[in-house]
């Protein structure tokens, strides 16, 4: 997806060489260790990122089948788990967030609130001391937008900020899209919660950069990285 090609055709190929991979080289992790990371026709080195995605992918399932059961939260929280895995190491790698992760998922989390009322929060509020009868999957989808809406407008309004102030992009209209889509799953109070969390944990590894590697203070971190691994632990913890 960062580089705008298909997932669906061609199929797998190994990146260095464009041969196609054989099914029997594409299970998940066993595959990658029976070939010794290596491609069985160039011998190319298989990015290390393949299996660490795949195991991650797996243990998260599992924890996420652990705390909710086979239920329609746990579909919620995997799928939105997976794409924030799919967020993290494409902006860590390629410093893109795809929009049809990003707005698909947005999306997605407009749908879900419907199906699924979530928390009441400050539309709930709101129309409870307005003593205004209405549907919880109407308020729940209210919530889900107005998370969407504020989460993203603040990130949007601190970007906007610090160009002004800086004279200099200092962050992305992907982080936006992002923000967006974890108001959009969750409401606004877990959207802020992840923001606060990857704006934290951003700092701290910016000053590691910096102290350690001798990065100057305009190096760029991929803040959509913080932002995934912030929002997947809201939802495993």
């Amino acid at each position: 997806m960062p580089k705008d090609q298909s997932v669906v055709r061609p199929g797998s190929r190994c990146p260095l060489c464009g041969h196609p991979i054989r099914w029997y080289d594409n299970i998940p992790v066993l595959s990658f260790l029976l070939l010794a990371g290596r491609c069985r026709d160039c011998r190319g080195a298989i990015p290390f990122r393949y299996p660490i995605v795949e195991v991650l992918t797996g243990i998260l399932f599992a924890v996420i089948a652990g705390r909710f059961g086979l239920t329609f939260i746990a579909l919620k929280c995997a799928l939105f788990v997976a794409m924030m895995l799919i967020l993290g190491f494409s902006d860590l790698t390629d410093r893109l967030l795809p929009d049809e992760i990003t707005l698909g998922g947005a999306a997605l989390g407009l749908v879900f609130s419907f199906i699924k009322p979530l928390q009441p929060g400050a539309v709930a509020l709101v129309l409870g001391l307005m003593t205004v009868p209405v549907s919880p999957r109407l308020v729940s989808l209210a919530e889900s937008l107005t998370g969407a809406l504020i989460a993203a407008g603040v990130l949007y309004l601190i970007a906007e900020i610090y160009y002004r102030v800086r004279f200099r992009e200092g962050m992305g209209l992907g982080d936006v899209k992002m923000m967006a889509m974890i108001g959009a799953f969750f409401g606004l109070r877990e959207a802020v919660l992840a923001l606060m969390f990857a704006s934290i944990l951003g700092a701290v590894v910016g000053l590691l950069f910096i102290l350690i590697f001798r990065k100057g203070t305009a190096y760029e971190l991929p803040f959509g990285t913080f932002l995934a691994f912030a929002s997947i632990l809201q939802v495993v913890v």
